[in-house]
């Protein structure tokens, strides 16, 4: 595998483009563990620093403009800035940002989720989607009287303790640093796609819950067949455990009512969050009204200590978070925007593969909804671009990180204006034909680059 030299031409033009950022990131080292707020944001030498953002487009503190793939980690459907939602936040800040109390638009915001995602019950709000998953973890605990919880291995539920682990190779159900043992070892990871595995884990009968990713790990980069999901559902019900859909990503992503909702497969609990909130802070957990019924306050003390979560958060539904998840949900309702991400994230991958196609270059881009993944690993181009099924590669070589790989080409197309994670990158309605174009031309730049230094 080619790997990326410490100096390379790439490197070295990133560098010498960006002395604003780098200037931010030596002030950072002094205050940030590894100079980051959020580990995906770390790169080396230094990572990019935004200034503003507007549509398809960022802006770098250096005055750069970039077309982005980040799409605010997935929360961002529409883009950056559209303007019904950020009216809405605008008008808000002014009536206040923090009530202490109950307000109307909590009430319409729980109502548009109740509306549009099948699993919806119930309704409660939390100011994270790591947080959701937490709750729902708990709430499967307190119904099933059970106390173990099934996921799969490449599967992210969020950083907390107990879910965060199993997610990077080798994917061993292990204790990282500051997990207790005890709690970890509730916790199974299995292979993905595995539903045999699952049979054989749920037949020892102290599973509380399954959680999982509905569409696969990372938003698909290990695609999830619906007949697992199907059946995953049928064997949970059987063994009286509860089924668990994070949909932080696919949640009015995939479908105005999520994963859930394309598949046809209804999970007892669901954790949403990044779309949710309408590009704000923010997460929710929903589900079936008996077992969201843990967090209803019950008719005696003795009762409340048996039967009821206590759940307080400073930001549950806050104001802001609030007016723009009304303004959110109400724009993808009628699933007009997503039919068109998703058709210009087709457009993207194929596209892409062409140009590797052309390039000869080893790799591959998939995906199914509206994003574009890379496999770095695929071993021969594509033939054209629609050779894109991944289908036949074994699970840990799509999950693959390739990180020194990845490095280069966002740099490479940092260099060409053009912004995504390295490895994955999702698509908004903000991405005209127009922008796609801008996008081919700078990914088929970056290519070139790459050969040149041997990096692909």
């Amino acid at each position: 595998m080619a790997r990326l030299a410490a100096s390379s031409k790439i490197q070295d033009g990133y560098t010498d483009a960006l002395p604003a950022s780098r200037a931010l990131y030596e002030r950072a080292r002094r205050l940030f563990p590894d100079a980051v707020t959020h580990d995906n944001r770390r790169m080396q030498p230094f990572p990019l620093y935004v200034d503003r953002a507007d549509g398809a487009y960022k802006w770098d503190v250096d005055g750069n403009r970039y077309v982005d793939y980040w799409m605010g980690h997935g929360a961002l459907l529409l883009g950056h800035n559209p303007r019904h939602v950020s009216d809405a936040v605008r008008e808000q800040a002014l009536r206040g940002t923090h009530y202490g109390a109950c307000h109307a638009k909590e009430v319409e915001w729980g109502e548009w989720v109740c509306r549009l995602v099948p699993s919806a019950e119930r309704v409660r709000f939390t100011a994270s989607g790591t947080e959701a998953t937490h709750m729902a973890v708990r709430l499967a605990r307190a119904f099933t009287g059970k106390r173990h919880v099934v996921k799969f291995a490449g599967h992210f539920h969020g950083w907390h303790e107990g879910l965060e682990i199993g997610v990077r190779p080798p994917y061993e159900a292990e204790p990282e640093a500051g997990q207790l043992p005890e709690v970890v070892d509730l916790v199974s990871v299995l292979p993905p796609n595995d539903i045999l595995a699952v049979r054989a884990r749920l037949a020892k009968g102290d599973v509380a819950a399954v959680i999982i990713e509905p569409t696969g790990g990372h938003f698909g980069s290990v695609p999830t067949p619906g007949s697992f999901i199907t059946a995953l559902r049928e064997e949970t019900r059987r063994a009286g455990a509860l089924l668990i859909f994070d949909e932080v990503v696919t949640g009015f992503r995939v479908a105005p009512g999520g994963a859930q909702a394309r598949l046809g497969v209804t999970p007892d609990l669901t954790t949403l969050a990044k779309i949710l909130c309408g590009g704000l802070p923010g997460g929710a957990c929903v589900g079936r009204e008996d077992v969201m019924s843990y967090l209803a306050t019950k008719s005696s003390p003795e009762e409340n200590r048996r039967a009821k979560i206590a759940h307080a958060g400073t930001f549950n539904a806050n104001p802001l978070s609030a007016v723009a998840g009304v303004a959110m949900l109400a724009l993808v309702a009628d699933g007009q925007a997503i039919r068109f991400v998703n058709q210009q994230a087709a457009k993207l991958r194929h596209g892409m593969n062409e140009i590797l196609a052309r390039e000869t270059v080893a790799w591959k881009i998939y995906g199914e909804h509206s994003d574009w993944k890379i496999f770095f690993g695929a071993g021969a181009p594509p033939r054209d671009g629609s050779d894109q099924s991944v289908e036949d590669v074994d699970w840990r070589r799509l999950d693959a990180k390739n990180a020194e790989q990845s490095r280069a080409l966002r740099q490479a197309l940092i260099l060409h204006g053009v912004d995504f994670n390295g490895a994955r990158a999702l698509v908004g309605t903000c991405h005209t034909d127009e922008i796609i174009g801008e996008t081919l031309a700078a990914f088929e730049a970056a290519i070139r680059d790459m050969k040149e230094e041997g990096l692909a």
